[in-house]
């Protein structure tokens, strides 16, 4: 469970969200300029809230307390996978390597593997993907909906409590979308990771969400309401 209530001034509104979401994907919707993205790096560490407190399966990752002390847990240490909107692979790396950056570092107590383990499930992770044969080139060298395929495999390989992805659909042409709606379903089922899914599609979040929210002006509102 995911729980969060915090306050952000990010310019033209104060971003003000409360509220706990629980298994299965969560979908944000809402107006470019909205608050959607800044919400998404509020919870993943990547920007500090001015105020409030962010927990993860009962983990505080983030509270600031009126008396002005405050826990604010590293990116790293969150066990938060992200799938950005432009995917942010490194260029330089093979896309095993790319795959490998973010679970080398994990503790085995975490993931219960060795070193050499890690390897392993890394390629069964991108076998299970479809992105074996990819293993040895660069991203460059990839398409559109491999790149996606690679990102997906990079943030799911540490296994974290919570993925977040930001437009991870927007890039691509109609029907590579049609078929990574489907590639993403299946990740869903095989992989049950809860996650929260911004997009301003109207379509995914119908198609891919189990629950679906607003937000304007960053503030969040459920759909149903």
């Amino acid at each position: 469970m995911l729980y969060f209530n915090v306050e952000k001034n990010i310019g033209t509104f104060n971003l003000k969200c409360e509220g706990e979401f629980l298994e299965g994907v969560t979908v944000i919707q809402g107006a470019s300029g909205s608050g959607k993205t800044t919400f998404l790096n509020l919870i993943a560490g990547l920007l500090v809230p001015d105020r409030g407190e962010i927990s993860l399966e009962n983990k505080v990752l983030y509270k600031k307390t009126e008396g002005g002390k405050k826990i604010d847990i590293p990116v790293k240490r969150r066990d938060i996978g992200y799938v950005f909107q432009n995917y942010h692979l490194f260029p330089h790396m093979t896309v095993l390597d790319n795959i490998m950056y973010g679970i080398i570092n994990q503790n085995k107590e975490k993931l219960g593997l060795t070193g050499a383990e890690k390897l392993e499930y890394a390629k069964n992770t991108m076998e299970t993907l479809g992105i074996l044969h990819l293993e040895n080139r660069r991203p460059g060298e990839t398409s559109g909906g491999e790149k996606q395929r690679i990102a997906f495999a990079r943030a799911i390989v540490t296994k974290p409590s919570l993925l977040l992805l930001d437009e991870p659909f927007s890039a691509l042409d109609e029907d590579t979308k049609e078929t990574m709606y489907k590639e993403f379903l299946f990740i869903k089922e095989t992989f049950k990771i809860p996650s929260i899914l911004v997009s301003h599609n109207r379509k995914e979040g119908e198609l891919l969400g189990d629950t679906v929210y607003m937000m304007k002006k960053g503030v969040l509102s459920n759909s149903q309401s």
